[in-house]
């Protein structure tokens, strides 16, 4: 079951806001048409300091870059990072010690996928947080071309410009085409 946010992650996001809304003159000054997006990014920066856009296509990058400055100015709410591009050993790792906790490869997929299949590989893919954050980004996302893939994974979002705006048809879960148990 979901927690609410704690006094601490509550406290965090004022502390986040007003760190914005305090850095929003000298981006007026620095960069007057990116101010919002400049003070959004460096807030953040702070409040989730290990996320790293780097590796991501230029796309993905800046249509997360949209999203959360547009969710931090017109809603008050905070997305982070939590991993975005991982270079192919790094997921092939991941899928290693899945396979080696499942047991099968099989099993390993519907939690992690290979290298070639991977979206972080790609860097499309956007594993992102808070929850709260995740469920803005789940129903203002179409608007970046951001999408939720995976029925089971509430924090994973891909970069999809080819659907044109139409959502693409979300998986029970990694490696698995059709609806079945995960």
């Amino acid at each position: 079951m979901d927690q609410p946010p704690t006094i601490r992650d509550r406290l965090f996001a004022v502390v986040t806001v007003f760190l914005a809304v305090v850095l929003l003159l000298p981006a007026l000054v620095w960069r007057p048409r990116r101010a919002r997006e400049l003070a959004c990014g460096w807030a953040l920066g702070l409040r989730f300091p290990a996320e790293d856009l780097t590796g991501l296509t230029d796309g993905a990058r800046a249509a997360f870059t949209a999203a959360r400055t547009e969710a931090f100015w017109r809603h008050g709410q905070l997305i982070g990072l939590t991993s975005g591009h991982r270079d192919p050993a790094a997921q092939q790792r991941l899928f290693d010690e899945e396979v080696r906790r499942c047991g099968s490869p099989a099993a390993a997929r519907l939690r992690v996928l290979p290298p070639a299949e991977s979206g972080h590989v790609a860097g499309i893919a956007l594993d992102v947080r808070p929850r709260e954050g995740a469920l803005w980004l789940e129903k203002h996302g179409a608007r970046h071309d951001l999408y939720r893939t995976y029925d089971n994974e509430w924090w994973h979002f891909e970069y999809r410009p080819e659907t044109h705006g139409v959502p693409p048809r979300r998986l029970p879960c990694p490696g698995v085409a059709e609806p079945a148990s995960c």
